[in-house]
């Protein structure tokens, strides 16, 4: 099955619970179709990925007994396609009653699912990035902040709440810099509900430096914008590349 529309997804619909395993519950969304919108028909001009935790994925051991573990996922920009957020969450409910040998087979079998369906339809399908964490590691995993400088330190009036590209500036008169920016303030609204949609964003360039109270008021313009905050922080990359050329 090649991915579909989000209209078609399970978002906003009542669910049954299923508690035995089935990879088919994941539901893959492409992600041209966006990037159509912003400029991007070929290989993105730019690199990162998309990270999940999932903090209640359970599984029984082959004698019954459940199981509990954290988990990470790295989901590249290269894959054609993101997995819809409430998709994502039912197919983990699905391992809720199925017995697995091992938490190495659970790992295993996440990797399978899921690269599968963010490579769907590519020419040269990858793996994703997936990383389980026992209860006794639970005390070890780090709660903290975004690396970097936080944008929402600074006191700015903000009165955009749809996407402003035109409030980014960037000093091409100055010496060039390299730094980290960070903000804890984009809010979109989600494509098929309308529910907030909430994401951070960590910004990580060298060039000309931007204005950075100009670049928060333009973060904070998504938070009225109807668009997954995954696809927001594309278009935020090519409104950044795009307005800050010299000219």
């Amino acid at each position: 099955m090649m991915p579909s529309l989000p209209e078609q997804s399970p978002l906003g619909k009542a669910s049954a619970y299923i508690d035995q395993y089935d990879a088919s519950l994941l539901f893959p969304i492409p992600r041209a179709g966006k990037r159509a919108e912003i400029g991007v028909t070929g290989a993105a001009p730019f690199f990162g990925a998309d990270l999940w935790t999932a903090f209640e994925l359970s599984w029984l051991n082959l004698r019954g007994k459940p199981q509990v573990a954290l988990a990470h996922f790295t989901v590249p920009c290269e894959t054609p396609n993101i997995v819809e957020s409430k998709s994502f969450k039912l197919y983990l409910n699905s391992f809720n009653n199925t017995r697995f040998a091992d938490a190495a087979e659970v790992q295993a079998r996440l990797r399978a699912d899921i690269s599968e369906a963010v490579w769907r339809g590519a020419d040269r399908p990858a793996t994703v990035g997936v990383r389980l964490l026992a209860p006794e590691l639970f005390d070890q995993e780090p709660m903290h902040e975004l690396d970097g400088l936080s944008l929402d330190r600074l006191d700015v009036e903000c009165t955009h709440y749809h996407p402003a590209p035109e409030l980014l500036t960037a000093a091409w008169d100055e010496p060039a810099v390299t730094e980290v920016l960070t903000s804890n303030l984009l809010k979109s609204n989600c494509l098929v509900t309308g529910q907030p949609d909430w994401g951070s964003v960590q910004i990580a360039y060298s060039g000309p430096q931007l204005g950075q109270e100009g670049l928060l008021q333009y973060l904070v313009s998504f938070r009225n914008h109807n668009e997954f905050h995954e696809q927001c922080v594309e278009r935020i990359f090519m409104d950044i590349w795009t307005r800050c050329q010299p000219i």
